[in-house]
């Protein structure tokens, strides 16, 4: 914060508060707005047409057809996942059974991982926990694709 006479007042108070999280502030160099405004005129389209973002089933990963049966009927649930930050690494799961009561389980990793590692290990201790459970049909939820698609 102290390397340039630029951050004074506001720009040091947001430095400061942004420093708790992993947020780094960086300056920008200055740029006209005019120059903006002069490049974006350079290039507008013709046939213009705005971008919709409606995107049904954006949540759906996987579709599969399953062979009923009166347990398969009603599947447990698993929904999983997992956090890494310069504060730390934390996971955490949650069974969802068929009648609807929820089992958490949530840790903190001893160890220096990225996020996908956090996503893989809070997936593991999941199936952990079913395994253990001895649950036999189970749909696991995850935001991360990565994740999902490898398992």
């Amino acid at each position: 914060m102290m390397e340039s006479n630029a951050l004074n007042g506001r720009m040091a108070r947001w430095q400061i508060l942004l420093s708790e999280f992993d947020i780094v502030y960086v300056n920008q160099k200055a740029v006209k707005g005019s120059a903006i405004a002069d490049f974006l005129a350079s290039r507008a389209l013709e046939d213009y047409e705005p971008l919709s973002f409606d995107f049904p089933n954006e949540d759906l990963m996987y579709v599969a057809t399953t062979e009923e049966d009166s347990q398969e009927s009603h599947p447990w649930k698993l929904n999983f996942d997992g956090a890494s930050n310069a504060v730390g690494n934390g996971i955490g799961a949650v069974l969802v059974s068929p009648n609807g009561d929820h089992y958490p389980f949530a840790s903190k990793l001893d160890f220096d991982c990225t996020n996908n590692m956090a996503e893989y290990e809070a997936c593991i201790m999941g199936i952990r926990a079913a395994i253990e459970r001895k649950i036999k049909v189970l749909e696991v939820y995850g935001d991360s694709a990565l994740v999902i698609y490898q398992l």
